[in-house]
């Protein structure tokens, strides 16, 4: 059996509204419903100044996307755009096929792909506030308060049941929405723990950021491999978008000693949902925290400018701005292009080229080492643990033997550099 056979297929929809990057956001649709283990059966556009806010496409077009339904044999519409709770109604009324709107599509991506308590918790969190402003009473709930007005005390009580089921509904989500922020909290409070305990050891943080797809986890096994860490410590790679949700966190060691911790975040794509990006925050701010990011893009990508805004919106979003930043426009090997080329803070490379990743880390030295300072320090002989710490810690530039003790040169961080003061000549 071809593997297509086991997907569910769809028929993909959209508006193009004049937009320049209409054709780019529907191939990116349809590159997330394969994400979604769906496959693209047929796509139907409409050119619409604005959508008809009872049917989304006009009256003709739903009647052409009835017979592509029947035609192609699909149970499942995919719409381009955020759609309102009647709109999604009256597609699904009109059709007889479950209607599924661009937010709803990422959100069910993002359930499937959930590995962690927290990002489960987060992704419960934002399916839950985007299912409650689309709570409706049904039908039969609004007829029983239309017979309650005119049937007196009698029909007072079918009103109050036909109202108290869809209060019954909002409570319902409302008091699990309350208890998932109650478990998230206490999720993020071991987080900021570990988060201070990291910065408490003085130990610069890299986020790589960007597009998702983009390539982060193809650098981050590109420089774990580079710098002979174990492979135990290589995450996930797949070509799919959101292929994994929650962040990895490396610490690095460079072949002078100087650490550093490397996290690879969830990434971003046009349109992503607000409810997943304040979600996601907790997850998210690894990159606010960082100091320094690495927004990876993928250079052979036409639309590269467009994911490079959607990245730069996400990060504003959420409170990351005015951060350093290297741009690493990667899968340079798919180009007619030289590589590893840089330019400023920009890197043309490939996360498959060990040239690429060693300047990549060049990049990175200059960035967050830049407050090293490169001191002689001489130690008593009664002091050898201090010798040990700098041999296995630091960058020692030459050692010296002396009548009262070991003179090292060395590179040393702030903190380093205080403690060891009274050892100075």
């Amino acid at each position: 059996m071809d593997v297509t056979d086991a997907l569910t297929p769809v028929v993909t929809i959209g508006l193009n509204r004049n937009s320049s990057s209409f054709d780019y956001s529907m191939t990116e649709l349809n590159n997330l419903v394969e994400a979604n283990n769906m496959t693209v059966a047929e796509t139907l556009v409409q050119k619409l100044d604005k959508p008809d806010p009872a049917t989304y496409f006009g009256k003709g077009k739903i009647e052409e996307l009835k017979q592509v339904v029947i035609d192609d044999g699909v149970a499942t519409i995919v719409a381009n755009d955020e759609l309102s709770p009647s709109q999604i109604r009256n597609i699904e009324k009109a059709t007889n096929a479950r209607i599924i709107d661009r937010t709803g599509l990422i959100l069910e991506i993002f359930a499937n792909r959930a590995q962690s308590r927290e990002a489960k918790l987060q992704v419960e969190l934002a399916k839950l506030k985007y299912q409650l402003p689309r709570l409706h009473t049904s039908a039969s709930q609004r007829l029983d308060q239309q017979t309650g007005t005119a049937s007196g005390a009698g029909g007072a009580t079918n009103r109050g049941a036909g109202e108290s089921q869809y209060e019954l509904n909002r409570r319902t989500l409302e008091k699990r929405i309350t208890h998932v922020n109650q478990e998230l909290k206490e999720a993020s409070k071991a987080d900021q723990t570990k988060r201070k305990q990291r910065d408490q050891s003085d130990i610069p943080t890299v986020a790589l950021v960007g597009y998702t797809n983009a390539g982060k986890s193809t650098v981050m096994n590109g420089l774990i491999k580079l710098l002979g860490e174990d492979e135990d410590k290589q995450v996930l790679v797949k070509n799919m978008l959101f292929a994994t949700l929650d962040t990895s966190i490396r610490r690095l060691t460079l072949p002078d000693q100087k650490t550093f911790l490397l996290s690879d975040t969830v990434g971003f794509v046009s349109q992503l949902p607000h409810q997943l990006v304040q979600a996601f925050k907790s997850t998210l701010s690894e990159a606010a925290n960082a100091d320094l990011l690495i927004q990876v893009v993928d250079g052979s990508d036409p639309h590269r400018d467009l994911m490079m805004k959607t990245t730069e919106d996400t990060l504003n979003e959420i409170g990351v701005t005015n951060m350093p930043m290297i741009v690493a426009l990667n899968k340079a090997d798919k180009q007619d292009i030289a590589y590893p080329t840089r330019e400023g803070d920009n890197l043309i490379m490939s996360a498959m080229d060990d040239a690429s990743l060693t300047t990549l880390i060049d990049m990175i030295k200059e960035k967050v080492f830049k407050n090293y300072q490169t001191i002689s320090l001489l130690i008593p002989f009664s002091k050898g643990e201090v010798v040990s710490y700098l041999n296995d810690n630091t960058n020692i530039l030459k050692t010296e033997y002396k009548d009262d003790g070991t003179l090292i040169t060395s590179e040393l961080n702030e903190t380093d550099a205080k403690r060891l003061e009274k050892y100075r000549v």
